[in-house]
């Protein structure tokens, strides 16, 4: 058995990762923020390490779900030795992981995600000469609902009654009421809108959120920007697209001494200049910028919206409740950057 792990293309994917990243410095924020259960009775509870490291293995090998997470661990040895999980004892209850997730804040995650990415930092890997940010949508995890049936629906869930079954338990599984309409490029969407910024050097995802869908792509320039600071040293310049344009966004980046990477548009009376189209392009193939693998020279690679899309089924919610699908989008953040560190230090 041991023989056969060394020709295991997944564990040693999982250990190149283990190489890049402190788990001890990980596992030491966990428990600063999640505290594993006490109790004298029953078994004994598992690691957040573990919990934690499970559910980016459920990222990197497309685990559709916890359930089938659980018989995976259950199932592959590679699994068991990345989590530290002795052969002799089963996998977390799928359940487990829900809990997890419900626990470990929002506010954990950022931390444990600027950990890893100042990690990076210190191994002379650039993340803030340049940041991209972007948005995409992302449709509903609940069937879409007409404008006056969700206002319906809200109103409900804001009573008492609204908030439990029809034996007066509270709601376990409900619809999505936290998604809403917008429309792009004519055709109508019902869901949620995933905000994002990408060093444009080295690829790292570094800030991700989730708002509903109708909310402007421009009204998170800046929260992007300053989540995006991860280091002492600032962050050089920022480029979007012209859904971003416009003076608020401009005078922000100038007030930070932060380059303007805006792409210009038409206003109401006034056509951008053949110079600004130039710019406009510039700034395009910089924000579009594609990686090269190791070991493939000139092969391009999708970048973090798109792989995520193909990978992840990141162009769907997998909750119907905006916070659980925001600490989705940042464990899917941490799962991203992980390979591409691993990579890109082997590479150097």
């Amino acid at each position: 058995m041991s023989k056969s792990l060394e020709h295991n293309r997944s564990l040693k994917m999982m250990m190149s990762i283990d190489k890049v990243v402190k788990w001890r410095d990980v596992e030491a924020l966990l428990l600063e923020h999640y505290e594993t259960g006490t109790s004298k009775e029953g078994a004994d509870a598992y690691p957040a390490l573990m919990l934690l490291k499970a559910l980016l293995l459920q990222k990197w090998f497309r685990i559709p779900s916890d359930p089938e997470l659980e018989n995976q661990i259950n199932d592959r040895i590679s699994f068991k030795k990345f989590l530290g999980l002795p052969l002799d004892r089963p996998s977390p209850d799928h359940s487990t992981f829900s809990r997890f997730r419900s626990r470990l804040s929002e506010e954990a995650m950022r931390e444990l995600n600027s950990l890893v990415l100042q990690e990076f930092a210190k191994r002379g890997l650039s993340i803030n000469e340049g940041i991209a940010v972007d948005a995409r949508l992302v449709k509903s995890a609940s069937k879409p609902l007409s404008k006056e049936g969700l206002r319906e629906l809200k109103e409900k869930r804001d009573t008492p009654e609204g908030r439990v079954d029809k034996n007066g338990n509270t709601l376990k599984f409900s619809r999505d009421v936290e998604s809403d309409w917008t429309v792009k490029n004519e055709t109508p969407h019902y869901g949620l809108k995933e905000h994002a910024s990408v060093d444009v050097k080295n690829g790292f995802v570094l800030a991700t959120t989730m708002t509903p869908a109708s909310v402007h792509d421009s009204n998170y320039h800046a929260y992007l920007t300053l989540a995006s600071c991860h280091t002492q040293e600032p962050i050089k310049k920022v480029y979007a697209d012209k859904g971003y344009h416009g003076e608020p966004n401009r005078s922000f980046l100038h007030l930070n001494d932060i380059e303007d990477g805006i792409m210009r548009k038409d206003t109401r009376g006034v056509k951008i200049t053949k110079v600004e189209i130039k710019r406009n392009n510039k700034i395009s193939r910089k924000r579009y910028i594609r990686f090269q693998p190791v070991g493939l020279p000139g092969r391009r690679v999708e970048q973090y919206f798109g792989l995520s899309h193909l990978y992840d089924g990141a162009y769907r919610a997998r909750f119907t409740v905006m916070m659980k699908n925001i600490w989705d989008a940042m464990c899917r953040q941490m799962a991203f950057n992980l390979f591409r560190g691993s990579k890109l230090i082997v590479e150097t």
